[in-house]
């Protein structure tokens, strides 16, 4: 009923409704620059429709706002819009493809064709003039044609047909606007044409592509091909400025029906620069080329005016304003024709991300939007105020005030493109690091250099920071590099100075922070690298070009770090935040460095890569704090304090070819993503509400934790955890015991790594310290005492947060294989058996010999029957002798998983 009831503009007339979602999209910045931008309206109101990453966003350009259309979940790779402006086919290319038809009026996807080519997406798209038939155009190696009815409720083609890999990458394909059943479709150096025929409702088909013949002059590569107006004729521009004729060649009706007959027959020079676009409006054919000239032409190729202007760069499309609205006007003749069509405005959108409006009556080219041509990989908001900077790689740096939605100054920086943005806590400067290793401190409102440019980084800069107090700014760079720069009076006035630097890393440097020291108001500074490391460094005794190193430690032993944050003060004791590649996140004491807890993060496809505490403000619960974070391509929420709830986190897609920066607004009620390569910054409303819900709704206390178990609370898992549980109870007051037992619902600490090796996960020692220090000092700083026992619902949560987050995988063991083994005559990875027994006797947390006896004794099943340790557990003698009868000189991932460990491996 909405699609119905739909008119023009009806999007922009209701009130906006607030979203039920944490994160709703507000605003986009920029736009996918390769594919077209369409006018939906013009004149009053000005209306673009246009691609921004995985949204189609249809922009009010006077009225400054935006609606989005969004629905698939990869990058759309084209789209095309329907003769009335009433429907928008989008495609996309990834996993999960989908092609969606939408109503622009009424916002309404109105069918969505999933596993249309399930493989490759989709690379070309176009829609018959009577809006009733998609064809579309597969991507990769093999590409594959279909056409789709998409009123008919199937999510089969009507027909289809795969092209020969020699007709070349088809990239691009329109209908012949007087027959639906007939299109075209080009590459670089092949034009195919088809017709398409209903023999049955089985949907059988014929094409019949055509590759074209070799021309005795040079004709460039080809671009865009449209069909001639008034006879059969077709057209192809190149990137020469020519335009191929492509005619039917014979008199015959039976010849005439078919391609097979259409030739090329005419070569035509109608200009010198390359034609990027070509179509046809009415009774003219329209040129877009590599100059920004959009040049008319009348239907026998005679030039009849061009419209350009120097500042113009490559143009990637043209859409005209919609058809005068006298009837009359279609039908008149030819010459008025012409004349109605030279005087329809126009929308130009150009390979360097800008968009212009033509006025033909005044041939006046007004800018419309001027976006980054390139990626956009820094975003930093004012702590103060409503602005936000924004930097890409071509070296465009923009001011934004995302309330108003409009830039308000800009800077360009033509020697190299932006890397990182920081503001200063009290919002008078910001910082720039570049990929040539160069920093700029700017003024934060005129974006005019306060200083000199620094260049002590010898690779790009990665990340800048600025201290509480701003007298300190921090980079790291490329090179395992943290450099510190300190703020100096000088002539009375304060500048900035290089301090000192230091490679203080051997991996990428994850994250650089400034703090505050606890007992004073000092700024201390910390940096995280892939290297494990994390690095606390000495300012106050750092002196020129000497950087003090106070404290190295090692924070992971088999994950890699990702990020780092300041855990918000929520208890006593005062905690460092750190999320990892295995999905976790973890709490250090921030004086000792010690892991005090360890958590299951948010596991949406991909870990945790930026986190930031959301800002708070007055009118908030002082007890309710909040994380926002991305992952590769996700945003998202996550309540504190973290405890391991998958309800407290939500997570949505921002930028499905990856994130490059995240910030907050200075007063948390906004988030804004970059999305590198996709040249977008996605601004998005935060609804905490809708996050609290969610926890409401998930369940109180151990319920969301039991759903984590495999069965739940009713399951057999959960059962036999009951049941080891108690069997250590029973263990732990004596088996044998005849005394009345003592009924508990705890189990010493020292019991943890036994029934988490019993249920499946099995740490290291280092994890078991962790663990197990996770508990007995959980308490220590309220109440100074130690905690010695641990009752069934708190070990649970143990075991979810510390068990691998997607259990265990063979391929972690096969990769292990890889490195440490060779290939054998039969070209499978193996370790020779002594290779293997001497690397667990020496490598990581190394047995020793009669540990490793007892272990594969056990393993191997050589224990009495009573229970009762082997004779031969401890003798290394008798381990060799078991060892050389039960294992293979040579061990693959899978004997050594199946024979050795005794666990299960999928066929």
């Amino acid at each position: 009923s909405l699609v119905w009831a739909a008119t023009p503009g009806m999007l922009f007339q209701e009130d906006k409704q607030s979203s039920l979602h944490p994160l709703s999209l507000s605003w986009v910045l920029g736009y996918n620059n390769s594919l077209a931008v369409h006018s939906l309206m013009d004149g009053e109101d000005q209306v673009l429709l246009y691609v921004s990453s995985h949204t189609v966003v249809i922009h009010d350009v006077l009225g400054n706002r935006q609606h989005h259309l969004q629905g698939h979940t990869n990058v759309i790779s084209c789209l095309c819009v329907s003769e009335d402006r009433r429907w928008v086919a989008t495609a996309d290319r990834g996993p999960d493809a989908l092609i969606i038809l939408w109503d622009s009026f009424s916002g309404v996807p109105v069918r969505t064709i999933f596993e249309s080519q399930p493989e490759d997406g989709v690379s070309a798209i176009a829609i018959s003039r009577d809006a009733k038939y998609l064809v579309t155009i597969s991507g990769g190696q093999v590409q594959r044609v279909c056409v789709w009815e998409w009123t008919l409720p199937t999510e089969k083609p009507v027909c289809s047909t795969e092209l020969r890999p020699e007709f070349g990458y088809q990239d691009y394909v329109i209908f012949n606007p007087q027959n639906p059943y007939e299109f075209v479709s080009n590459s670089k150096t092949q034009v195919l044409f088809y017709l398409w025929v209903r023999k049955s409702q089985l949907g059988e088909h014929t094409a019949w592509p055509l590759s074209p013949q070799t021309f005795h002059r040079v004709v460039g590569h080809f671009s865009q091909s449209v069909f001639h107006f008034n006879n059969s004729q077709a057209l192809t521009g190149t990137s020469a400025g020519k335009l191929v004729v492509w005619d039917v060649v014979g008199t015959s009706k039976e010849l005439r029906a078919k391609p097979h007959s259409v030739r090329a027959t005419n070569v035509v020079p109608v200009q010198k620069d390359s034609i990027t676009v070509l179509q046809v409006l009415e009774s003219c054919i329209v040129t877009g080329d590599a100059k920004g000239q959009v040049k008319f032409y009348d239907g026998r190729l005679q030039f009849l005016t061009c419209y350009s202007h120097r500042t113009v760069g490559p143009i990637r499309s043209i859409s005209f304003s919609k058809t005068p609205p006298d009837p009359a006007a279609s039908h008149s003749d030819s010459s008025n024709s012409v004349s109605l069509t030279l005087n329809r405005n126009f929308i130009l959108s150009t390979s360097d991300a800008t968009v212009l409006r033509v006025a033909t009556d005044r041939t006046n080219f007004e800018k419309v939007m001027e976006e980054a041509k390139q990626a956009v990989n820094a975003i930093a908001c004012h702590p103060r105020q409503a602005l936000a900077a924004v930097g890409s790689r071509c070296g465009l740096l923009r001011v934004w005030d995302y309330l108003q939605n409009k830039y308000l100054v800009s800077r360009i920086f033509p020697e190299a493109g932006i890397q990182c943005l920081s503001y200063d806590p009290a919002g008078y400067f910001l910082a720039a690091g570049f990929t040539d290793g160069s920093v700029y401190i700017l003024d934060a409102i005129s974006l005019q250099s306060s200083c000199e440019e620094f260049k002590f980084s010898h690779g790009p800069v990665t990340h800048v920071d600025f201290s509480h107090d701003s007298e300190y700014l921090a980079t790291a760079d490329e090179k395992y590099s943290v450099i510190v720069y300190k703020r100096v009076l000088q002539n009375g006035s304060g500048c900035w100075e290089h301090l000192a630097g230091l490679r203080s890393h051997y991996k990428p440097i994850r994250s650089i922070l400034f703090g505050v020291q606890l007992d004073s108001n000092e700024p201390r500074l910390l940096s995280l690298g892939e290297d494990r490391q994390l690095v606390e460094y000495d300012l106050n005794s750092s002196s020129k070009d000497h950087l003090v190193v106070l404290h190295r430690n090692r924070v992971e032993q088999v994950a890699v770090p990702q990020c780092l944050a300041w855990y918000p003060q929520l208890t006593t004791e005062s905690f460092i935040l750190t999320a990892n590649n295995c999905y976790k996140m973890k709490l250090y004491n921030t004086m000792t460095k010690m892991c005090r807890k360890t958590i299951l993060g948010p596991t949406y496809g991909s870990p945790l890569e930026k986190i930031q505490i959301l800002p708070t403000t007055k009118t908030m619960d002082p007890q309710k704090h909040y994380l926002v974070y991305v992952t590769k391509d996700k945003v998202g929420l996550q309540i504190l304090p973290v405890d391991g709830n998958p309800h407290k986190s939500s997570a949505f897609i921002c930028h499905p070819d990856g994130v490059s920066d995240l910030a907050s607004s200075y007063d948390g009620r906004y988030v804004f993503t970059a999305g590198g390569d996709d040249c977008t910054v996605m601004k998005w409303e935060v609804n905490l509400d809708a996050l609290d819900a969610a926890v409401s709704l998930g369940g109180e206390d151990l319920i969301p934790f039991y759903n984590l178990l495999d069965g739940g609370r009713e399951g057999e898992f959960f059962r036999e955890l009951e049941d080891y549980f108690y069997y250590v109870q029973l263990r732990s007051s004596g088996i044998d015991t005849l005394e009345t037992r003592q009924v508990s619902t705890y189990i010493p600490l020292e019991e943890i790594p036994s029934i988490m090796r019993a249920m499946g996960f099995y740490p290291s020692e280092e994890k078991i310290e962790e663990m197990i220090n996770e508990v007995k000092f959980s308490k220590y700083v309220d109440t100074g005492e130690q905690v010695t026992k641990i009752n069934l619902g708190d070990f649970i949560k143990l075991y979810i947060n510390h068990r691998p987050a997607f259990g265990l995988s063979m391929k972690k063991i096969q990769r292990a294989f890889q490195v440490l083994g060779y290939e054998n005559e039969n070209g499978d990875k193996v370790i020779d058996r002594g290779d293997l027994l001497s690397l667990l006797q020496s490598r990581g947390e190394h047995m020793t010999e009669a540990e490793l006896a007892q272990c594969l004794t056990t393993l191997l099943g050589r224990r009495p029957a009573g229970g009762g340790a082997a004779p031969d557990t401890c003798d290394p003698s008798g381990a060799a002798a078991l060892t050389e009868e039960e294992i293979p000189a040579e061990i693959t991932a899978e004997i050594f998983t199946a024979d050795i460990l005794g666990l299960p491996v999928s066929e």
